[in-house]
């Protein structure tokens, strides 16, 4: 059986493009060249099939939810929070798993930020 060698690609759609690309770049990091190439780091992916009435997403009408590996999830939150970024309030630990929070895009989609465990 042919498999898949990992994830190619996440592509919102927005009306600016331009302007939420800048946010990834600056709010997150992320080193997206003219193409949207980013070279991520190794690491782990998680696959997880949920429930359709669940708020772990946010809105309800988001179907997916993108979830970034950090190294730090303390100084992330406080790299966002200077940036006035829509962050959540709450974090969360799950053991033997990392730890967990959220961050709201300028285009509403919200996105996990995970420093495993």
């Amino acid at each position: 059986m042919e498999r898949v060698l990992g994830i190619g690609g996440y592509f919102l759609r927005t009306s600016d493009p331009a302007a939420l690309t800048a946010w990834y770049r600056d709010c997150l990091g992320l080193d997206i060249d003219e193409h949207g190439l980013w070279q991520q780091e190794a690491g782990p992916t998680v696959m997880a099939m949920f429930e359709a009435d669940t708020d772990y997403f946010g809105s309800p009408a988001q179907q997916s939810m993108l979830s970034f590996r950090v190294r730090d999830l303390d100084a992330m939150l406080d790299q966002l929070r200077s940036q006035n970024a829509d962050l959540a309030p709450e974090t969360q630990d799950m053991e033997g798993v990392g730890r967990f929070g959220w961050v709201t895009d300028p285009a509403g989609n919200r996105i996990e930020l995970w420093q495993p465990a």
